[in-house]
């Protein structure tokens, strides 16, 4: 098992090193010149110039890159060009409130679409299955910002249950932190919610026509056991394979998400970074992304060397 986790590490380091190509790369690829957005509408000529040698933006393209690179390694993500602040900063600091915001939406999406789609499975074909499929395919329809609307003007403007926006750290308390949680992760998992529920349908209904699942029923052994214990144990690949994609959803997500609810996460910084064309705060957060993605296949792929050891080979 060994050998195979250290060929997927050897595997992603020509994938983070295209999608860092790529993100230096929005630099040129994106409209406008950063020395002019710093410089201003009033800045000479000579002042542009100025400030493009003082960002290295007149060398080479190659020597840009690697420079950019050799920064990386050593932790140096650049510096915001409207804060003037250091973009690992930055991003630290807002880091906290988008955890805490996709680590909600993941246990609210596990605890729920997990058994309404092993529920779905074992009553298939009836009203019970056709109402959750009903309920999936409409949750995956809505897009994150309609949802995340219409719960604002319910549950907080209306009922005012919950408040509407805004966010509370856990150091202040675990009930204020988790109510300004609630709606938005919600919003964000109503399609984490649907796709992990129809994932789990399919595969325990592969699963539940299996001899072992009928020698078991023989066996007398009571209907939870068989589900929850037999079969979803089995199933298990196909789901932890759409829950550790689906953090992409996550991730696209979360920047719809906090903007509607206004929370100060990264998603409402990479917002204001494209908004004022901060490409170093845009490269960073791209940067980063993209590393919690490729992480998470990788662990998906350590996973099925445990859950099926023939993957090993």
């Amino acid at each position: 098992m060994l050998s195979y986790i250290l060929r997927r590490i050897l595997a992603t380091l020509p994938v983070m090193a295209i999608v860092a190509l790529f993100v230096f790369s929005l630099l040129y690829i994106a409209p406008g010149d950063p020395a002019v957005v710093i410089a201003g509408d009033q800045a000479s000529p000579e002042d542009v110039e100025r400030i493009r040698q003082s960002l290295g933006l007149d060398r080479p393209f190659l020597i840009q890159f690697g420079d950019w690179v050799w920064r990386i390694l050593h932790g140096d993500l650049g510096t915001s060009i409207f804060t003037n602040l250091p973009v690992s900063a930055m991003i630290g600091q807002r880091l906290g409130p988008t955890l805490s915001l996709m680590t909600v939406t993941l246990l609210l999406t596990i605890v729920v679409a997990v058994p309404l789609g092993v529920v779905a499975a074992w009553k298939a074909g009836s009203l019970v299955d056709r109402a959750i499929m009903a309920f999936a395919v409409f949750g995956f329809s809505l897009p994150v910002f309609v949802v995340g609307y219409m719960l604002a003007y319910i549950f907080a403007l209306e009922l005012e249950w919950l408040p509407v926006q805004g966010y509370t750290p856990l150091s202040e308390g675990f009930w204020p932190w988790l109510e300004n949680l609630i709606l938005p992760a919600i919003a964000l998992g109503c399609v984490y919610i649907a796709l992990v529920a129809r994932i789990t349908r399919a595969a325990m209904l592969e699963v539940l026509q299996q001899d072992y699942i009928r020698t078991a029923r023989a066996k007398g052994l009571g209907q939870g056991g068989i589900l929850f214990i037999h079969a979803l144990k089995n199933a298990a690949v196909p789901i932890v394979t759409v829950i550790g994609i689906g953090i992409a959803l996550l991730i696209g997500g979360a920047v719809v998400t906090e903007s509607v609810f206004a929370i100060p996460g990264l998603g409402r910084l990479t917002v204001d970074a494209i908004l004022r064309r901060d490409y170093p705060v845009i490269q960073g957060i791209v940067l980063l992304f993209s590393f919690v993605y490729v992480l998470v296949n990788l662990l998906i792929d350590v996973t099925y060397t445990l859950v099926d050891p023939r993957i090993r080979y």
